[in-house]
């Protein structure tokens, strides 16, 4: 219990420190762009079209709401980082203690390091974050709409009592969950992805004999994590904008935003304009080519 707690006090301090980044993230990918693009150069010298990156949207932010405005969003999501913790931290335990069992009852333990030993770690943890999403998805769904309220200057999803109510009288039940599925695939292939890729490495490339072998297993893992983030970056992108879809507010309505069905609508469109990674870097931002800026919508089209 007192891990979990120690879990639950770095990961709302992390939280806190990090929100301005995913503030600033979900109103790129939403399609929000305050600025009009500026002349810059590329690493080659030549001329490009930029748009503007974390600081200059973050001061366009304080410069309207003040410092306190980067903040937007941050109760109901500490509220989802502690609850998350709690809940994968309790999964996690109950599938160690299944699969103790399972080897009391004489079933033979994969080797460590083996793929199968992969495969049962991995499938025990994709078991435990699929239960702390699931549980602590309205509260995410809520500290999105609480974000993208920047866009019309709605005060609609304010306090997450009331928020939570607001969502339940408009859309039901299901409202809480809408964009969960490509929230869950992102999270699940982004895991299997990246455990096993790093397993590959680490049993063909990376040798016992080679010095400092435990770091660059490390390293593996890091850039394996980073790979898979990238490569499954597009049902993140569609879960954010599926959260915030027809749900009220001007960031999620036309003519600022098309209204999707289904999220593979939403996944269909995005490729055909060519926006599968928007919002995936918010320090280089080029303007994409065929892009125009319409200042009375604040977005390219």
């Amino acid at each position: 219990m007192a891990d979990t707690c120690g879990q639950i006090l770095l990961g709302s301090g992390l939280t806190v420190v990090s929100h301005p980044l995913m503030y600033i993230k979900v109103l790129i990918q939403v399609g929000h762009e305050p600025l009009p693009p500026t002349l810059g150069r590329n690493i080659f010298g030549k001329p490009v079209q930029q748009l503007p990156g974390l600081f200059a949207y973050a001061k366009h932010i304080v410069k309207i709401d003040g410092k306190a405005g980067l903040f937007s969003g941050l109760v109901p999501r500490l509220y989802a980082g502690a609850i998350g913790t709690f809940v994968h931290s309790k999964v996690a335990q109950k599938c160690q203690e299944q699969d103790a069992l399972r080897v009391l009852g004489s079933e033979q333990k994969p080797a460590e390091g083996s793929l199968q030993s992969v495969v049962n770690e991995t499938t025990k943890e994709m078991i435990a974050r699929s239960c702390a999403t699931i549980i602590t998805y309205p509260f995410h769904l809520i500290t999105l709409r609480c974000m993208v309220q920047f866009i019309g200057r709605e005060t609609k999803y304010c306090g997450v009592f009331t928020s939570f109510v607001t969502v339940y009288r408009e859309e039901g039940i299901l409202g809480f969950f809408a964009g969960l599925i490509p929230r869950l695939l992102s999270d699940i292939l982004s895991l299997w992805i990246c455990n096993l890729l790093a397993h590959c490495i680490n049993t063909y490339v990376i040798d016992d004999s080679m010095s400092h072998t435990g770091e660059l297993k490390s390293c593996s893992q890091a850039v394996t994590g980073l790979f898979a983030s990238i490569l499954t970056y597009p049902f993140a992108l569609v879960s954010s904008l599926m959260a915030v879809n027809n749900c009220g507010l001007a960031g999620g309505l036309p003519p600022y935003a098309a209204v999707y069905p289904t999220w593979v609508d939403c996944w269909r469109h995005l490729s055909r304009e060519g926006n599968m990674s928007r919002g995936n870097s918010v320090l280089f931002r080029k303007l994409p080519v065929g892009k125009r800026y319409a200042f009375d919508q604040k977005r390219f089209f």
